[in-house]
């Protein structure tokens, strides 16, 4: 199995975007537009909650997965480079939380 690098994957997805290849799965979102992308990413982002709430680690990588491509989309679609995203990771190295101490999640 080969692994993907998640910038060669951004950079493919932002080359679809510019060059379009009809009948790809990245080229539907794009087409249907940011409501499309951000539906797809709520609903990732709901199917990695529960895998997380299984046992089974193939079943949360592969909703990981799926969340970070759609991520990826979003941000293609929105101008936001991984370098931005990066830089702001890059902010917060060694610095405390701007919140007070939050209240457990018991349940969910």
């Amino acid at each position: 199995m080969e692994k993907q690098d998640i910038e060669q994957l951004y950079n493919l997805i932002k080359d679809r975007k510019a060059n379009p290849v009809k009948g790809s799965y990245t080229d539907y979102l794009f087409t249907k537009g940011l409501d499309k992308i951000l539906k797809k990413v709520g609903e990732e982002s709901t199917e990695v909650v529960v895998a997380a709430k299984n046992s089974s680690d193939p079943d949360f990588v592969l909703e990981v997965a799926d969340l970070t491509y759609h991520v990826l989309v979003l941000m293609v679609e929105r101008g936001i480079s991984l370098d931005q995203i990066e830089e702001e990771l890059g902010s917060r190295v060694g610095k405390m939380s701007k919140t007070k101490e939050r209240a457990q999640i018991k349940d969910l």
